[in-house]
């Protein structure tokens, strides 16, 4: 089969055309060029989409990956070459099926071709199934190892057998095992079912067995305890008769009790409310420690009315001590700021006299200054007038003397008489004195304030006491008015209270009285009752003087109670024995399941001796499996490694191991550089190619970036053997380099197909 053109609306791919030829097709795109796209498409086209796939974490199903980008519908068409003729697939949505329409039909003649359809296309057209074209052919991106399959395992078993398709180990393996497993498995298999029935058999039978030894002795037991309970019956009905007078006494008794004390509770309850009802007895509590604490409050009142006197006459006495005639009408600080101010007049007084003394000097000074500078000009005009000029300047320096001193003294004693003037308004003698009148004043002032405060503080709280006094009176005599309206005092108060207290309690004990003669009353049954009573044990005869009623009522409601158990143990255990059924049916059906259990043990013994067989058969077919697959798989990847590795061996699990020319041991692909395990594994696949898939119509080879790992080296043996390989069959080689399409620029058997789509990879 070859492809000869494709047409797709598939993933990133829209409206987009793949133009393909024989033999090797390089089509070379970049990342995200839509390589990976169009293999998938061509797998889809001929095989169609999973669509029972679903998304998990790590993986997008098919359907919803491909869905086109552009929110069309995923369609597509691909022109073929099989069995000599032109074939066109085309595939499209059928409702909510990506893919679910198919035809398929001739081109050159638009008729359906026959037995072509989309469940068996790729099967048909390719000879194998999509699983055996996906492990051989199909070589998605990073793709190149092989998984296990049971098909195609068959397919090369043929290769070392008689050639018959049908047999697999791993299948005739799985279906032994799945027998061995339907016969014991855990508790699904027939085995154990088997068991288990039995054993619910074998035990139904033992229930059974027990259930009916459980009737007898319960119906022995039954008998018995029947007997005794009816002797203890009928003496406890004799000792009833002989109490019964007693109990109508007792009654009686308990009844005039009764009425005594509703009596009681009505005669203090009248007395009680014969004004009104009084309050509760916390109320009534509350207002006795109220009375007290009103005798408290009159007690303070006294003290504080004693109190308000002496304060008062503390306070006029401060304020006469207050009083001070060198500060008329001043406060205490208007008084200090007084005295503040004259002692600093005097202290400026003073210090104004002493600086006019020292005035006295400088006239001197200046005088000197001045008869100098006197003397010396009349030098200068006249030096023979010496003397003249000496008497002038003396003269003057008397008389700046004079002058300084007469203008001094007079200003000094000005000061100091003011300064004299204001120590005496103070008696005093230095400023300090001034301000320690002040402060003395002041001193005066605090206490005669603090004594007033005091005598106010004193006199309020009498007059809260008084008003408090006023308001707990008020409120006691409302209070007992509600049930003693002739109340007006305090006394009269105590009085009323006390006596409610006392006619509640005396009411309380008397409730109590009450409440138990109404319980003990009604406890006791009525004499009709009694009598009753009596009447019924009249013929059961007088019990001995050692009658103990408790302990014979004890044994009876003990036999009644074991009674009780017996019977419902013998109608459970009935109950079970009709439940359980018939124990011959049961015993007919063990003797099949213990046959039957032989049968299906037999039976396991043959399979577990099968699967040995067929494991020892495996080893000799595992020592020579597929000789002709190791060698063209050895011989194809001597061609792709240069001649470094001749041979290669492949294991049941597809598992690889390469053997290099010079070395005697295989080397697992684990072992090797990742572009060397790629070569290996490419091959393989090759190998499987040639031997496994059929030579009429040779399915073409996909290779998604295969040679992406490669060096360049292997890289143009791979190119040289695929050449070669595409005389035999189609092989498509997409890329993402351009090393590729150099190496086989100018090759006349070989395409090369630059593909610029942008689609999705």
């Amino acid at each position: 089969m070859r492809i000869i053109r494709m047409t797709a609306s598939f993933g990133r791919l829209q409206n987009a055309a793949l133009e393909l030829s024989p033999g090797l097709n390089l089509i070379e795109a970049p990342n995200e060029g839509g390589k990976s796209t169009w293999c998938a498409f061509i797998r889809a086209m001929l095989y169609g989409i999973p669509t029972r796939e679903r998304d998990t974490k790590t993986s997008i199903a098919e359907k919803n990956r491909y869905q086109p980008w552009s929110g069309g519908a995923m369609e597509g068409a691909m022109e073929l070459s099989w069995q000599g003729k032109h074939i066109t697939l085309r595939r499209g949505p059928k409702g909510s099926t990506p893919f679910g329409s198919f035809s398929a039909v001739y081109t050159d003649t638009g008729e359906a071709v026959a037995g072509l359809t989309a469940e068996n296309c790729g099967e048909t057209l390719l000879g194998v199934s999509r699983e055996v074209f996906e492990r051989s052919a199909f070589v998605g991106q990073g793709g190149a190892s092989i998984g296990e399959s049971a098909e195609l395992e068959r397919r090369i078993a043929a290769l070392v057998s008689s050639g018959e398709e049908d047999v697999s180990y791993s299948e005739v393996d799985a279906r032994l095992r799945e027998w061995l497993r339907r016969r014991r498995h855990n508790k699904s298999g027939l085995i154990p079912k088997l068991e288990n029935e039995l054993a619910v058999l074998n035990d139904t039978l033992a229930r059974q067995a027990q259930a009916r030894n459980q009737a007898e002795d319960a119906q022995r037991e039954i008998a018995a305890l029947t007997a005794r309970r009816d002797a203890l019956a009928a003496a406890l009905s004799a000792w009833r008769s002989q109490a019964n007078q007693a109990r109508i006494r007792q009654y009686e008794a308990a009844q005039a009790d009764l009425e005594a004390a509703q009596a009681a509770v009505d005669a203090i309850t009248a007395d009680l409310t014969k004004h009104g009802a009084p309050p509760d007895r916390e109320t009534l509590r509350q207002a006795q420690e109220d009375l007290a604490y009103l005798k408290t409050v009159n007690a303070n009142l006294k003290l504080a009315e004693g109190q308000v006197e002496e304060a008062r006459a503390k306070a006029d006495k401060a304020r006469a001590d207050a009083v001070d005639p060198l500060f008329p009408g001043l406060s205490a600080d208007e008084a200090w700021r007084r005295a503040s101010a004259d002692a600093s007049a005097v202290a400026a007084c003073r210090s104004g006299a002493d600086k006019q003394k020292k005035w006295r000097w400088l006239g001197l000074l200046i005088g000197l200054i001045l008869g100098g500078a006197v003397a010396g000009l009349g030098l200068l005009l006249q030096p023979n007038s010496i003397f003249v000029f000496a008497g002038a300047g003396a003269g003057l320096l008397v008389l700046t003397e004079v002058l300084c001193v007469a203008v001094s003294s007079s200003r000094a004693k000005s000061l100091e008489r003011t300064a004299d003037g204001l120590l005496a308004r103070y008696a005093a003698e230095y400023p300090d004195d001034i301000l320690s009148n002040a402060n003395a004043f002041r001193e005066k002032c605090v206490l005669a304030s603090e004594a007033e405060r005091k005598a106010q503080a004193v006199e309020d709280s009498r007059l809260q006491l008084t008003a408090q006094r006023e308001e707990l009176a008020g409120c006691l005599l409302d209070l007992v008015h509600t049930f003693e309206p002739g109340v007006t005092d305090t006394f009269g108060v105590s009085a009323a209270i006390s006596r409610a207290l006392s006619l509640d309690e005396r009411l309380a004990t008397a409730r109590v009285r009450l409440e138990g003669a109404r319980k003990l009353a009604e406890s006791l049954p009525r004499p009709d009752e009694a009598g009753d009573c009596a009447a019924g044990a009249a013929d059961g005869g007088a019990p001995d003087e050692h009658f103990d009623p408790q302990a014979v009522s004890a044994s009876l409601s003990a036999a009644e109670g074991e009674l009780s158990r017996l019977r419902s143990t013998l109608a459970m255990a009935r109950g079970e024995l009709n439940t359980l059924g018939d124990p011959a049916l049961f015993q007919a059906r063990r003797e099949e399941l213990t046959e039957e259990l032989s049968r299906r043990r037999e039976e396991y013994d043959a399979l577990t001796l099968a699967l040995e067989g067929l494991a020892d058969a495996n080893s000799d077919l595992q020592a020579r499996f597929s000789p002709a697959l190791n060698a063209e798989a050895g011989d194809i990847l001597s061609v792709l490694t240069g001649g470094k590795y001749g041979k290669v061996t492949l294991n049941r699990e597809f598992e690889a191991m390469a053997e290099e020319a010079d070395s005697p041991l295989p080397r697992r692909t684990l072992l090797l550089s990742q572009g060397t395990a790629e070569q290996v594994y490419l091959a393989v696949r090759l190998a499987v190619c040639r031997l496994a898939l059929p030579g009429d119509e040779c399915a073409p080879i996909v290779l998604d970036d295969a040679l992406d790992a490669f060096d360049d080296a292997r890289m143009a043996l791979a190119l040289d053997y695929l050449r070669a390989l595409g005389r035999e069959r189609q092989v498509l080689l997409f890329t993402c380099h351009s090393r590729e399409a150099a190496y086989l620029s100018g090759a006349d058997d070989a395409a090369v197909t630059l593909h610029t789509l942008c689609g999705g990879s």
